[in-house]
C-alpha cells in the first residue's frame, strides 16, 4: 500500500473540495495514477481499504467524512418521508424504528447485507457508490475496458455471477443491495459541491450503465460528494418485500435478488407496481414488463406467475450464467406473493 497524507474534514463543502472521482483515477494507468497528486474521500472505507491493499488506487490523500455534522443523522421529512445520511451504517439503518415501520423491504435488504462487523462500519453512502466487485476489474494486473483499456474479459470470459442485462459492453452487475430497494422506493440522492451547492436526482437516474459512462456507475462528479437519500413517504395501501438468493445465507454477494413495492386497492387490486432486479445488470433493473403486468390487476398466484416471466423479457444471459434466469422469475413470484401476504 501506497503511503498516504490523512485529513479530517469539519464541513460538507471542504470535504467535496478534496473529492477526486474514483472512477477517473482508476482508468489511469497504473505508472501515471502512482505520479499523480489526488485526495479521495472516506466514509465507512471498506470498499476503499480492498482498493488501496490490492494497489488498484493509489491516493496522495485520504479525507476523512467521520467528523461532519449530522451526514450519519435519520431525519423524519414533512408529510412522513425519511432523510437518510450518507454516512449513516447499514446496522443503524436495518435497526432503526420508523425505517423498519415503513420501508421493511429496505431494511430486511440492509439486514441480509454483507456480515455484522462490515454493516457496522459500512455506511450507505460508500453502500451506493462502492466500485464493481467483477474479479476482471478486481484484479490489478489486467487493464479491463471500465480501467480505461479495450476489452471486457467476461463477455467470453468467467462470468458466472455477471450480469443477464444490459450486457453487450461490460457485464458487471451493480454490487449495491441497498440500490436494489431504495430505486423500488423512488429514493432521491443528494449530492453537494466545494461551492455550497446541492443537487437532488431520482437514484435510478444517478446510476448509469455502460452505454453512457464505461468507466463510470453513477454520475457523481469530482469535488462532490453524496451527503443524503431521501425516501418518499409510501402511498397508502403499499406493500413490499425484498427477496435475495445467495450461494451461502452469510456474507454473499448475490446470485439475484429483488425488490418489489405494489401500491394496492381494495380487493387485492394493484394500483401502481415497482419491480426491480439485483445482480442482473451493471445497474439496477427495472423490470418494466413485470409492472406492466401487475399494475391495475388483481395479485394472485397466476398474475404473481406471469410477472416474474415478463420479468425476463430483453434478457441476454451469457454462456455460464443462463441459470439466472429461472431463479430471477422465481424470486419475483415470490416477492410478489409475499408483500401481499399471501
Amino acid at each position: 500500500m501506497k503511503r498516504f497524507a490523512w485529513a479530517n474534514a469539519q464541513s460538507v463543502p471542504q470535504a467535496a473540495a478534496s473529492a477526486a472521482s474514483v472512477a477517473a483515477a482508476m482508468a489511469l494507468p497504473l505508472d501515471v495514477m502512482a505520479r499523480t497528486e489526488f485526495s479521495v474521500v472516506k466514509a465507512g472505507g471498506v470498499d476503499l481499504l480492498d482498493l488501496l491493499k490490492e494497489r488498484m488506487l493509489e491516493p496522495s490523500q485520504i479525507v476523512s467524512l467521520a467528523q461532519i455534522p449530522g451526514l450519519d443523522a435519520v431525519v423524519e421529512l414533512p408529510a412522513g418521508a425519511l432523510r437518510l445520511g450518507a454516512t449513516a451504517t447499514l446496522a443503524s439503518l436495518a435497526d432503526h424504528q420508523l425505517l423498519r415501520q415503513r420501508y421493511p423491504a429496505l431494511a430486511e435488504s440492509l439486514q441480509n447485507a454483507a456480515s455484522p462487523q462490515i454493516r457496522n462500519v459500512a455506511t450507505l453512502g460508500g453502500n451506493l457508490l462502492q466500485r464493481p466487485r467483477c474479479w476482471y476489474f478486481r484484479a490489478r494486473e489486467l487493464r479491463c475496458l471500465r480501467k480505461g483499456g479495450g476489452h471486457c474479459f467476461a463477455l467470453a470470459g468467467e462470468n458466472r455471477y455477471h450480469a443477464i442485462f444490459e450486457n453487450g459492453v461490460c457485464a458487471i452487475v451493480h454490487p449495491s443491495t441497498a440500490a436494489t430497494a431504495l430505486v423500488a422506493l423512488g429514493a432521491t440522492v443528494e449530492l453537494a459541491n466545494a461551492d455550497g451547492g446541492v443537487r437532488r436526482m431520482p437514484l435510478e437516474e444517478f446510476f448509469v450503465g455502460p452505454d453512457v459512462d464505461v468507466q463510470g456507475e453513477n454520475d457523481l462528479k469530482a469535488h462532490e460528494i453524496l451527503t443524503a437519500v431521501d425516501l418518499p413517504a409510501p402511498a397508502p395501501g403499499t406493500r413490499m418485500a425484498h427477496c435475495k438468493q445467495s450461494e451461502r445465507d452469510a456474507f454473499d454477494w448475490p446470485l439475484a435478488e429483488v425488490t418489489v413495492v405494489l401500491q394496492m386497492a381494495a380487493g387485492q387490486q394493484c394500483r401502481h407496481a415497482s419491480v426491480v432486479l439485483g445482480a442482473a445488470a451493471p445497474v439496477p433493473h427495472r423490470a418494466k414488463a413485470a409492472e406492466a403486468v401487475l399494475a391495475g390487476r388483481h395479485i394472485d398466484a397466476e398474475s404473481a406467475g406471469r410477472a416474474g416471466r415478463a420479468a425476463l423479457e430483453g434478457a441476454t444471459p451469457l454462456h455460464q450464467n443462463a441459470y439466472k434466469l429461472p431463479l430471477f422469475e422465481v424470486l419475483v413470484r415470490r416477492a410478489i406473493l409475499q408483500a401481499v401476504g399471501t
